[in-house]
């Protein structure tokens, strides 16, 4: 169990290392490179290459945003085999309608605490 956690942290520390590295030293906007590490997991679900990596190192890839693009490429996958064509659409909300709520509940929660303004030059 210990070696597990060991090898969820290191997996999860060196994916934010490599991105927050890509974030300071190119000129690609952020909102794009969180982007791509969402359609990565997409890929690395769909070339079956997410499982085997999950299992051996548990929430270390499934905790940042590789993790959502695979839950929505299961979610897509599931419904196409099920719905059809319609799946397409619903698949990936339906799978990732607890994540998707959860992150809009707590920012209506920061909005009753916090208030905008803005930026003075």
């Amino acid at each position: 169990m210990l070696i597990k956690s060991l090898l969820a942290f290191l997996l999860g520390g060196l994916l934010c290392v490599i991105v927050q590295i890509i974030i300071d030293k190119t000129a690609i906007m952020p909102p794009r490179i969180l982007v791509f590490a969402v359609v990565f997991g997409v890929f690395l679900d769909a070339v079956k290459i997410y499982d085997p990596i999950k299992e051996i190192f548990g929430c270390g890839i499934s905790v940042p945003l590789f993790g959502f693009g695979a839950v929505l490429s299961k979610g897509v996958f599931r419904a196409v085999a099920e719905k059809g064509a319609l799946g397409i659409l619903t698949g990936g909300l339906t799978a990732g309608a607890a994540g998707i709520s959860a992150a809009v509940f707590c920012a209506l929660i920061a909005a009753f605490f916090f208030r905008s303004r803005p930026k003075r030059m």
